[in-house]
């Protein structure tokens, strides 16, 4: 931390660094480097300190600014500030004055301290004086501008600058030649330098090598000349108005504005740099549009709308809603005057508010001293309100019957001026475009009808006369069409209106009497009233589109205000109107030089950087002979207003008495004052300032509207009484008098203060129009009018403090944040003062273009742009490498990521692999199991088979037997004539043969019970397979159609297996003797089953009865082929097995598979054809020889089976 007492005369350790510094760089320096420009103050160091002739404070600390403890310091600093202040501002510094009578805060004690100072100390110029700039160093090239034979500019008698050639100098006289061949002799104090013609018609005037009037003014008239009308005066956008139209607003020019791909100057360029800060910044910003009447301001406001409303991709109803207010509030408060045909007469401030995302989500619109007194009252060659003539000219049919219409000339407040018309103006294309504006902005068709009539109800005002009944001067109205058309409008009746505009009621006591009015006073009420109505209209129209425009719940905060106010006027007659707008302006004007001159300047001296004042033209006297109390023109103005008997004579002697000693007031003959502007000298006629200041309305015109009948007579009385009664309740806290509650001066002075504030808050950007000439001609430009808005706005001055000063600043703080880190690592210190002086030092920066204060670094135009190029690339070469590091980063950790999914993949798969390993080990050990029951089934088959066989043979030998027994049967006799000891053996072995007969039946019963039982179990079995067999060829078909199932290749020769074990099975299960029946199938039998069981019992029944064994001679061969058979089937399933092991399905291997079935089913059709005549032929063999044992009940029991 660095301090120094303001009473010590040691230097800080910090000084005497930047000294040391500033001596090595002055010893390095060239000697022969260019010299500075002319317009820029010369460089004394390369590191600067504030200047030594001023001490830091007290408590002074890096990176803040504290202000002293006491005023006590500002006298200790007063001798050592002297000699550094040696000129001022301006020609007159702000004076102390209250706070009420200022718009603006406070300033802090430091800075009143160093006002006062300068008051004493600077000096002042003569006030209305306008020094020409001379260049310096000028004189001293004089020759070099001989030699080379350059222009100059001379100044002629004529009051204009001339180009010419210096032919020779004698003396303090030159030799000129002009531009017209001529030869003058002119002094060389009135000489001035030309721009070479490389820097004609430049863009920016600060690029011009020399600074002056006739440069500045030749500039503009070549831009103007080539219909460029734009230029710029450092942050100042000239614009000067062409009077025709110029093809500069098309979408091209708004594309490339937006885009950035034109930097030229441009309303469009001031428009987007303001959107582009409030949406960075978050800072409001304002767009102030300043210039004579006439000089384009009202036009410029439209076109900066126009560029708001497309720069947030916006094409929705609420930008048309904003842009179509400047249609209607032109129409109701735009007139044409002697300067200009579409004059505003009233102020506005359009704040337009954007969301979030930068559209526009809604506005606001407040007004300013609308301009009553033009609604009954013209000048010569000028106009009312554009929307009387619009509405006479544009009004449908049936609506003109309503209002009782006539025309514009028929009317004696529009008639009065002889001007009815402007050229090439459509009064009623005008008032279409009108009524679509107020649809736009969704006022209804109701309430525009009620607004017509009330203007018809003004008109037809002005149409009421009075004829005076008596000497006193007392007046009747004429009771006429105006009268009732008035009347009915209004929504009153005839008689009261009358009443009202003859008589006036007045309080006597307890009660009021009617007292009869003269014919000024009843021409006034009359006017009053049509004023009351015109300007109540004017206010509710602004109320309807603030409404149409409320942000509502899409308020951000963000907000561009755009303020077009009236311009500065001088007129042959100038009255109060005259007074409250040049009023405005001298505001207006103070707020610019606040900005773009005082809180400059004023920012350089309290940082302590060496700085060349630059002086302008103050206007802070002016503004005080207005607004100081109590003796300022407003404080004046209203205190006679207050007096009943006061009159515009006494206010003119008043004025006399208090203002003669300002420089800016001059009292005049007759009732006449003149004020010194700062745009120049204005007269005003004091006739009727008293009463336009009252604005004085009965209150019985009042109490006429309050009975009306229609809703906006009734709406504007309401408020009015509103108004008023807030307005005395304020009063009575202010102390203030009733009568001083209503003066239009002090409420107008109060909007302007409000403004101010308002405006205060926000960044603000400046606009200043400019008029050619005073004809409103296209290409014509008048030197010296534009030469004396010029001066008056204090372009030049601008221009010197923007070419001259440190338009980018920054904290050290700031400074050190944003480029410390370019600085290598062992040059980085914590102190941000040093730390900023090491920055400049190491990318050598030159000493003219940066100075150090207090608190900040101060940069020239284009300097911080070197440091944010380095900044960029460092950055731009930081990322790299991070992008580089963070590749790097994310490609190892990709790998080590993908290594552990691998791995993790491979552990699923192997734990996957195994599972259906083991599900095939279990597949294969059901198949196995499955094959030996087959194998098993077919020994119980064949054994089976014959065990039936054998039983057969031994039921035909018993058959036999019997048979033989039975043809011995007629030997019974010789049977019972055997011996009685042989008979009793016989029977008993018959008895026992049958019992051996019954038990063998009943074993044969069980076993065919069991057989059938079986049989069916296999029959169901058989039919399982015979499903899983159809599936699982269905899913082998999907499989080979497919190719993307991958099966294991056990499971594939397992599968394979199983597949070919079926048709083995179905080739080899059956024999001959199984066919019970024509209808049993190869493809449906299972060995084992309860068939051959079946087939053997009925074998068996055959064998008991028929004696011959032929039958089986001729299945024999079958059985034996069907073995045959059988065998081959299975070698070839199995060898087709065999050889697609451990290979994928193929479409092969079901082909072959296919093949096998088809000749199996071949075979199978012939092989059942020959098993059918084999059977048939059993079947004749057995009926032929057991025909008569057929029915025995043994046949009876197999036939259940």
């Amino acid at each position: 931390m660095l301090s120094m007492s303001p009473n010590s005369i040691a230097r800080s350790s910090l000084e005497e660094m930047l000294d040391s510094l500033r001596r090595r760089d002055e010893m390095e320096k060239p000697k022969d480097m260019p010299p500075a420009l002319p317009v820029r103050p010369r460089a004394t160091s390369r590191s600067r300190l504030p200047s030594a002739k001023r001490s830091l404070p007290t408590n002074f600390k890096i990176g803040e600014l504290e202000l002293p403890e006491s005023s006590s310091n500002c006298n200790v600093k007063k001798e050592e500030m002297k000699g550094s202040r040696g000129n001022s501002f301006g020609a007159k510094r702000i004076k102390e004055m209250d706070q009420s009578e200022s718009p603006y805060v406070v300033v802090s004690n430091e800075k009143k301290c160093e006002r006062r100072l300068e008051e004493k100390d600077g000096a002042s110029l003569p006030p209305g004086s306008l020094p020409r700039l001379r260049e310096p160093e000028w004189d001293d090239n004089l020759g070099y501008f001989i030699k080379k034979k350059l222009r100059v500019w001379c100044w002629r008698p004529n009051k204009l600058w001339e180009s010419g050639l210096i032919q020779s100098i004698s003396g303090d006289k030159a030799l000129v030649l002009l531009s017209d061949g001529s030869v003058v002799t002119v002094p060389t104090g009135e000489l001035l330098p030309a721009n070479p013609d490389i820097l004609e018609g430049v863009h920016d005037l600060i690029q011009l090598s020399y600074l002056n009037e006739p440069s500045v003014l030749h500039n503009l008239q070549y831009r103007y000349s080539q219909d460029i009308i734009y230029s710029k005066a450092g942050p100042v956008l000239i614009a000067v108005n062409p009077f025709k139209d110029v093809h500069l607003y098309e979408n091209d020019f708004v594309t490339a504005y937006r885009q950035k791909l034109l930097d030229s100057p441009h309303v469009y360029a001031i428009a987007d740099t303001a959107y582009n800060e409030m949406m960075t910044d978050e800072v409001n910003q304002s767009i102030i549009i300043s210039g004579e009447s006439g000089s384009g301001k009202t036009e410029t406001a439209k076109i900066t709308m126009q560029y708001l409303a497309s720069l947030g991709e916006g094409t929705g109803a609420i930008e048309s809603e904003v842009l179509q207010t400047s249609c209607i509030l032109e129409a109701f408060g735009n007139a044409k005057t002697s300067r200009n045909d579409n004059s505003s007469r009233f102020g506005k401030l359009i704040e337009i508010h954007f969301s979030a995302t930068g559209k526009i989500c809604g506005a606001k619109i407040q007004t300013f001293l609308l301009e009553k007194s033009r609604v009954v009252k013209l000048a010569q060659g000028e106009r009312s309100y554009h929307i009387f003539y619009q509405l006479c000219a544009g009004v449908s049919s049936t609506l003109r019957g309503r209002l009782r219409l006539k025309r514009a000339s028929d009317y004696n407040y529009l008639n009065q001026s002889d001007c009815l018309a402007i050229n090439d103006v459509d009064d009623a294309q005008k008032f279409h475009i009108l009524v679509e504006a107020l649809n736009t902005v969704r006022i209804c068709k109701e309430d525009q009808e009620h607004a017509f009539e009330m203007l018809a109800a003004v008109l037809w005002l002005g149409n009421i006369s009075f004829h005076v009944i008596d000497p006193e001067n007392h007046i009747e109205v004429v009771a006429d069409e105006a009268v009732s058309n008035a009347a009915s409008l209004i929504g009153c009746s005839t008689e009261d209106l009358m009443l009202t505009l003859s008589t006036s009621r007045i309080q006597a006591g307890k009660d009021k009497v009617a007292k009869g009015l003269t014919l000024q006073q009843a021409i006034d009420t009359r006017d009053a009233l049509a004023k009351f109505i015109y300007a109540s209209l004017f206010d509710w129209l602004v109320e309807e589109i603030n409404k149409s425009l409320a942000v509502g719940k899409h308020h951000t905060g963000r907000s561009i205000s755009i303020l077009d106010i009236y311009g500065f006027e001088s007129f042959q007659k100038n009255s109060f109107e005259q007074f409250c707008i040049n009023y405005a302006n001298e505001r207006l004007q103070q707020h610019f030089n606040r900005h773009l001159f005082k809180l400059e300047q004023e920012e350089y001296e309290l940082d302590g950087i060496d700085w060349t004042k630059v002086d302008f033209e103050d206007n802070q006297d002016c503004l005080d002979l207005f607004e100081k109390r109590p003796i300022g023109l407003i404080s004046l103005l209203d205190e006679e207003s207050n007096f009943p008997k006061a009159s515009d004579l006494t206010f003119a002697a008043k004025l006399k008495q208090h203002l003669n000693d300002s420089s800016r007031f001059k009292g005049e003959r007759g009732g006449a004052f003149s004020v010194c502007h700062y745009a120049g000298e204005v007269l005003y006629e004091t006739g009727g300032f008293l009463e336009k200041n009252r604005d004085p309305l009965h209150s019985d015109t009042i109490q006429l509207l309050s009975s009306c009948t229609g809703q906006l007579p009734r709406m504007f009385a309401s408020k009015w009484l509103n108004q008023s009664q807030k307005a005395a309740s304020s009063s009575i806290l202010l102390g203030m008098s009733a009568s001083q509650k209503q003066s239009v001066a002090t409420k107008f002075k109060g909007q302007l203060f409000r403004l101010m504030q308002q405006l205060e808050n926000t960044s603000p950007h400046f606009i200043r129009c400019i008029k050619p000439n005073s004809k409103q001609l296209p290409g014509t430009f008048e030197k010296d009018l534009v030469l004396e808005q010029l001066r008056c706005c204090g372009i030049l001055e601008v221009v010197r403090i923007s070419r001259s000063g440190y338009p980018t600043r920054m904290t050290h703080q700031e400074f050190t944040r944003r480029y410390g880190f370019l600085l290598p690592e062992n040059n980085a210190c914590q102190d941000p003062l040093s730390t900023s002086m090491a920055i400049l030092q190491h990318f050598d920066i030159l000493p003219e273009m940066y100075q150090v204060g207090y608190t900040k670094l101060y940069f020239r135009a284009g300097q911080i742009g070197a440091l944010e190029d380095i900044r960029k690339q460092v950055l731009q070469g930081t990322l790299e490498v991070q992008k580089c590091f963070r590749g790097h980063r994310a490609r190892r950790y990709f790998h080590e990521l993908k290594a552990g999914v691998i791995m993790l993949q491979s552990f699923v798969r192997g734990d996957i692999a195994r599972r259906e390993h083991g599900a095939l080990l279990m597949l294969n050990e059901q198949v196995a199991l499955k094959k030996i029951e087959e194998h098993v089934v077919q020994i119980q088959a064949v054994i089976r088979g014959w065990l039936a066989r054998r039983q057969f043979s031994q039921l035909q030998n018993l058959k036999n037997i019997n048979l033989c027994k039975w043809k011995r049967g007629r030997k019974v006799s010789e049977v019972k004539d055997l011996p009685q000891e042989i008979l009793p053996s016989v029977v008993e072995e018959l008895q026992r043969r049958v019992l051996m007969a019954e038990a063998s039946l009943e074993q044969k019963e069980k076993e065919n019970a069991s057989l059938k039982d079986q049989a069916q179990q296999f029959e169901a079995r058989w039919s399982e397979y015979e499903a899983k067999m159809k599936s699982m060829e269905d899913v082998w078909q999907k499989q080979m159609a497919s190719l993307q199932m991958s099966l294991a290749a056990a499971k594939k020769t397992l599968g394979a297996e199983n597949t070919m074990g079926q048709p083995g099975r179905i080739d080899g299960s059956p024999s001959p003797l199984y066919y019970d029946s024509e209808d049993t199938s190869m493809g449906t039998q299972t060995p084992g089953g309860s068939t051959p069981m079946k087939f053997a019992n009925n074998c068996l029944d055959l064998g008991a009865r028929q004696e011959t064994n032929g039958g089986l001679n001729s299945v024999n061969p079958l059985l034996k082929e069907f073995e045959q058979r059988k065998q081959n089937f299975d070698d070839e399933a199995k060898a087709i097995v065999v050889s697609k092991s451990g290979q994928s399905p193929s479409l092969s291997t079901g082909e072959e598979l296919r093949k096998l079935k088809h000749r199996f089913e071949e075979w199978k059709k012939d092989y059942k054809i020959r098993l059918r005549e084999a059977k048939a032929k059993v079947h004749r063999l057995g009926h032929s020889e057991a025909e008569k044992h057929r029915r025995t009940w043994w046949g009876k029991k197999s036939k259940k089976f």
